[in-house]
């Protein structure tokens, strides 16, 4: 059969997956949006389902003041003697740092944090022999980049051992990403280098010891999609090992889609991509499929590891009865619940004291959607009966499209504001009868179209283009979020309603 990556589209960067009880789960960072760490499942390893969060209290995840692109880095999950763990960093928190947290439902809660005392991000956590093994990434005492390793008390956390250097990498910048495995005699760590951008690797190196010295395999990198120079997928890397429940091995890692082949931007974030793994008689493994591209990551892969009968099906539409809002939308840094009510067909939301420029860690009442394709039409009625209610095409309080109804007394116009660096521009105001309007945007790779609905005409209030929302220009590790929001009120609720997105 034949499946298409990215599996899983929109931002979702940092994949880190396990299998338990004949199902897959899968994990990936959430940074400064709350709740933290989607939690996807699936039976045949291309299709996946939302099911919920591994962070769903602020107890958990406490993220004021936490500015974007901060928060959680890199997950690892992992099943070990019937309990799920969860291991993460939150970055840029007073009270952050690596921890993990445990459930044996995952389909439930999660247990409160247990913090390690080692440095570094992107932690992993390996189980052997009733021990445990904690991983991140560091430095040696002569300041090189390096995977650092200790053992630790896996009900405390407390550390049994001292942090020891296992692994320098081949070389690349921004060593990252570690993972061990036993695999038949050897222990296998993978790790990524070059940096999450267009130079991004997967890299690894084995050992007959979990604490090295671990040997680099000869033809590293292992993936890469680096000299594809205008091929739809860059920036391959951060990939994590997965045995399915035939035997076979594939490999999850991030990338991106970049916006055209002579445009080197990117605005969905790092998506997810797989690719099967296959050991020779040596113990060394390659990834690919088999084609003259092997070591690189194509938009489409053939494959007779999964049935025919599998179909990937990505869904299409999302609509407040089809996506919950606790399991498919997030909230900017906290969910204050007296800001929001939620029906069965709208979400009422009231402002908070932020707004959507607010800098340095703001929560402004904001509720959004990861987009998920270039190519979509969305559209929303709103009813401002305060302030300002609208859709925002949002990648950071720098980088945002606002698409508005704004109420000023008792007048009332359609906006079309376009948020660029320190641009703060006001493109197109449209007076409007009433204090409620149906508004729609609409999207290719290269550009969004703003449109005002009213007694059966469209008006286009202008364009944006999708490069200005790009990691390349705004910075950061997000991707665009398609989020309703409300600002400069007091007290009253505004309201959205015959919410559709539809991906063409």
């Amino acid at each position: 059969m034949k499946y298409q990556n990215p599996v899983i589209r929109g931002y979702n960067p940092d994949p880190t997956v396990c299998k338990a009880k004949g199902k897959y789960f899968l994990a990936s960072s959430s940074f400064q949006f709350f709740p933290g760490v989607p939690l996807f499942e699936s039976n045949d390893l291309i299709n996946w389902k939302q099911i919920g969060y591994c962070l769903t209290r602020e107890s958990q995840l406490p993220l004021d003041n936490v500015g974007s692109s901060g928060g959680i880095y890199a997950p690892t999950l992992r099943f070990n003697d019937g309990r799920f763990y969860m291991v993460t960093t939150n970055v840029g928190h007073k009270d952050g740092g690596n921890f993990y947290v445990w459930t044996d439902d995952i389909y439930g809660e999660w247990s409160e944090p247990v913090f390690v005392d080692q440095g570094g991000i992107d932690p992993s956590l390996y189980f052997e022999n009733g021990k445990t093994y904690f991983m991140s990434n560091g430095s040696d005492e002569d300041g090189r980049n390096s995977i650092i390793q200790c053992e630790i008390d896996i009900t405390t956390g407390k550390k049994l051992s001292g942090s020891k250097t296992v692994w320098h990498g081949t070389g690349g910048r921004y060593l990252e990403a570690p993972h061990l495995y036993k695999i038949g005699k050897y222990y296998y760590l993978l790790a990524a280098e070059g940096g999450t951008e267009y130079g991004h690797m997967i890299t690894y190196a084995r050992s007959d010891s979990l604490w090295g010295p671990f040997i680099p395999y000869p033809g590293n990198p292992v993936l890469t999609n680096r000299n594809l120079g205008g091929y739809p997928l860059q920036g391959i890397g951060h990939g994590d090992l997965l045995e399915d429940n035939n035997g076979n091995w594939w490999i999850y890692m991030l990338g991106f889609r970049q916006i055209d082949r002579w445009m080197p931007y990117h605005h969905l974030g790092r998506e997810i991509c797989l690719m099967p793994v296959t050991f020779n008689n040596e113990g060394w493994f390659t990834a690919g499929d088999g084609s003259d591209l092997s070591g690189t990551v194509p938009v489409e892969v053939e494959t007779d590891r999964i049935s025919c009968n599998v179909k990937q099906d990505f869904k299409k539409i999302y609509t407040f009865e089809n996506a919950p809002w606790d399991k498919d939308w997030q909230f900017l840094r906290s969910f204050k619940k007296e800001n929001y009510s939620f029906e069965k067909d709208r979400f009422k939301i009231k402002s908070s004291n932020d707004n959507l420029d607010t800098p340095g860690g703001g929560t402004p009442a904001f509720i959004g959607l990861h987009q998920k394709e270039f190519d979509m039409e969305l559209s929303c009625r709103i009813k401002t009966n305060e302030g300002e209610a609208g859709i925002t095409i949002y990648m950071d309080e720098n980088h945002h499209y606002d698409l508005a109804l704004v109420k000023t007394g008792s007048a009332c116009r359609v906006a079309l504001k376009l948020n660029i660096g320190d641009i703060k521009y006001e493109k197109t105001s449209i007076p409007v009868a009433h204090n409620e309007a149906l508004l729609k945007i609409t999207s290719d790779s290269i550009n969004y179209r703003f449109i005002l609905a009213e007694d059966g005409k469209e008006t286009i209030l202008g364009t944006g283009q999708t490069k200005y929302l790009s990691s390349e220009v705004a910075g950061g590790f997000t991707g665009v979020l398609l989020a309703l929001y409300s600002q400069f009120g007091n007290s009253r609720f505004n309201e959205f309603s015959e919410f559709v997105c539809k991906y063409v």
